[in-house]
């Protein structure tokens, strides 16, 4: 070291620690001395950082793992290895897509050694528009399977991809090398009975994908399980033709039997804590909140809408979002999770012949660490009681689907009860499952009663029988402009008789009729939410003339609405036309919301309430009857570029109100039934006729 450079440290090193060295000092005391002060700076560093990174834990949502994306190099190594790429793409809302996705990626790893099978959420498949363009492009072959949800929409997670792929779509044909097979989820009770798997198949074709098999039509309200067994047993001879070698394209490919998912099960003792999920409430920069990370709320407000002489229930319940940094718009959705009640949980501890305090976790590795099989969801957090993962993640009173069933006979330990479930999970018996079962209402505790030697093990009970409880979808019924820091729901209760004799209790508007709000105490009833954002929004301008049509709890949206514009009005906006259709069966047992609707009159926010009763008069009447009473003048608003909007159940009320509109345009325009169709259609595309149904 040269005199210049040693003297040139010690003077930087007596700055930094304040302190004089003296001129006897060596350079080896140097040396050490500034190496000691860089490991000590670093240790400073590290210590900070671990700090920062322990503070920015302590806000984050709880988040739930999700699997990692496969790597395109993955990918790349495959092909190189002489393998073909395989791509199933899910969108889901409940599941079932998904489930079906992983079926059937797994039965082609099992028949094709040649397959390399990715299973993909359409979410996660690309970052942004650019990247989906880039990444399907290198895709060969690919099988969708999509649900529609609501009125026609995609589901979540489908939502980013489906818009990108069939709107403003000027790409022409460039998906050439692409052979493709869609299978749609939906339900034929609805209008747009699968409306998303019927527009991507087209779009597929007209973008340049050879279809390999006939689009799929899966129907919830019969058995979807069987449509897609029917639409997969399609897929073999094509892929046969693409996968086998020339060798053995004569064999006969070998029976295939799905293996019954399982996870591994830890049995944990007393000394282990139980982490249970109970959510977070706080903001932070980085996390959102969403199906994948609610938010914990308290219950504020809860109160029955119905009045003492009727025999049903309704519930205004308001959630308490104030500093969780949640917002939302007029006409959005709350997802809410809740948990099934004690009386429920009790039935299947017993069933499942297992103490409720047992402390367990879950995992989809072996204790090896190899995966025991794709087809797993990643499990609940854990460990917890089986009383929590009951309360919590199991649906336990829909009806089971045909692979729960298949799961029960292989643990039934009693021949004529595994033979029974065999058959009624089997193409045979598909006539007495859906009479047994379906049609029956039965629950999958009462099948599960209905087999007592079919005690499946915990690990196959939550991976194969029970499906994961969802979160129920409510309209907000207020406006953020009247009510920024609550969220109003209004809940029907579902409380009634099978065909069975079970009193069926829904799960959410059951724990709502129970729910314990704040009142100073303390001691309230909290639940996991989210805030899905909706379409269903007033026009831009104020003035523009608006319809309503929202019978029972179909109110809640447009209660929103009327907030929404009793704070314009009163910031000096003008108002336009406003008609509100509301029906239930008799004034004087659930008019709900009555006061505040007169209000809203009195106040010019309504500019007329119409209303019909059901069951007040000799004859029922509905609100598509009081809207042909108002047939000029909902025309003559409609024709002033009005907006006409609908909520509530849409195999019913809505397809009726529908009906209605139609017959309106065709009377009063004077036109034949396929003009006053596509007049109709006309508004939808514009976005002037907007319905929330379920």
């Amino acid at each position: 070291m040269s005199t210049g450079s040693g003297s040139d440290l010690v003077k930087f090193v007596e700055s930094a620690l304040g302190v004089s060295l003296g001129d006897s000092v060596t350079d080896t005391v140097i040396l050490i001395a500034t190496t000691s002060f860089a490991v000590v700076i670093g240790l400073l560093v590290l210590v900070w950082k671990k700090s920062s990174s322990d503070r920015s834990k302590e806000v984050k949502p709880v988040v739930p793992l999700k699997p990692l994306s496969a790597k395109d190099e993955d990918d790349e190594a495959d092909i190189a290895a002489g393998k073909t790429k395989v791509t199933v793409f899910y969108g889901t809302q409940t599941g079932t897509a998904e489930g079906f996705a992983k079926a059937l990626a797994e039965e082609i790893k099992a028949r094709y050694e040649k397959a390399a099978v990715k299973v993909v959420d359409l979410d996660d498949y690309a970052m942004d528009d650019e990247q989906y363009e880039e990444k399907l492009k290198k895709e060969t072959l690919a099988f969708f399977m999509v649900a529609t949800y609501g009125d026609g929409e995609p589901t979540d997670n489908a939502a980013r991809f489906y818009k990108w792929f069939t709107e403003g779509n000027d790409r022409g044909p460039w998906l050439q090398q692409l052979k493709f097979g869609v299978f749609g989820l939906g339900n034929r009770q609805y209008e747009h009975f699968n409306k998303i798997g019927i527009v991507l198949d087209e779009e597929l074709c007209k973008q340049g994908g050879a279809r390999l098999v006939p689009l799929g039509l899966g129907d919830d309200d019969q058995c979807i399980e069987d449509d897609f067994t029917a639409w997969r047993e399609l897929v073999w001879p094509e892929l046969d033709q693409l996968l086998r070698d020339e060798d053995d394209a004569n064999t006969v490919s070998t029976p295939y039997t799905a293996a019954i998912p399982e996870y591994r099960v830890m049995i944990h003792g007393p000394t282990v804590t139980s982490s249970v999920d109970n959510y977070s409430n706080m903001p932070n920069g980085n996390a959102s909140f969403d199906i994948h990370h609610p938010c914990r709320v308290n219950v504020a407000v809860r109160r029955e809408l119905h009045k003492p002489d009727s025999d049903r229930s309704c519930i205004h319940l308001e959630f308490d979002v104030s500093g969780t940094g949640i917002t939302y718009e007029t006409g959005d959705h709350v997802g809410v999770y809740v948990e099934n009640c004690d009386e429920t949980v009790e039935e299947a501890g017993k069933l499942l012949g297992q103490s409720l305090e047992l402390l367990f976790s879950l995992h989809t590795d072996n204790e090896d660490g190899t995966p025991r099989g794709s087809s797993l969801t990643p499990p609940f957090p854990g460990p917890c009681t089986l009383r929590t993962a009951l309360a919590r993640y199991a649906d336990l009173l829909n009806p089971p689907r045909k692979a729960a069933l298949i799961a029960l006979a292989a643990h039934a330990t009693e021949p004529s009860e595994a033979e029974r479930l065999k058959f009624l999970s089997s193409p045979q018996g598909k006539d007495d499952y859906s009479q047994w079962v379906v049609a029956s209402q039965r629950s999958l505790l009462e099948v599960m009663a209905e087999f007592p030697s079919a005690t499946p093990p915990i690990g196959v009970f939550f991976a194969a029988v029970a499906p994961h409880l969802q979160p129920r979808y409510y309209s907000i019924s207020s406006s953020p402009r009247f009510a920024p820091d609550r969220v109003h729901v209004t809940c029907a209760l579902v409380y009634g008789p099978t065909p069975t004799g079970r009193i069926h209790k829904g799960v959410c508007s059951t724990w709502m009729k129970n729910a314990i709000p704040l009142e100073g105490n303390g001691d309230c009833s909290w639940a996991p939410i989210f805030i899905r954002p909706s379409n269903f929004k007033l026009p831009a301008n104020p003035s523009v003339p608006i319809i309503m049509i929202g019978p029972g709890t179909g109110l809640a949206p447009f209660r929103g609405f009327l907030q929404e514009r009793m704070a314009l009005k009163q910031d000096g906006a003008q108002l336009g036309p406003a008609l509100l259709f509301f029906g239930c069966r008799n004034r004087r047992m659930d008019f709900i919301y009555e006061d505040e609707l007169n209000n809203f009159v009195e106040e010019g926010v309504i500019s007329e309430l119409i209303l019909a009763f059901s069951r007040e008069g000799p004859q029922k009447e509905y609100v598509q009857h009081k809207m042909m009473d108002k047939a000029a003048q909902l025309w003559s608003l409609l024709s002033k570029e009005g907006y006409l909007y609908v909520c509530g159940d849409a195999k019913g009320m809505a397809r009726d109100v529908h009906r209605t509109l139609h017959t309106i345009v065709q009377e009063q325009e004077n036109v034949d039934s396929s003009k006053a169709e596509s007049i109709v259609k006309k508004f939808q595309m514009e976005g002037r006729y907007l319905r929330d149904v379920w």
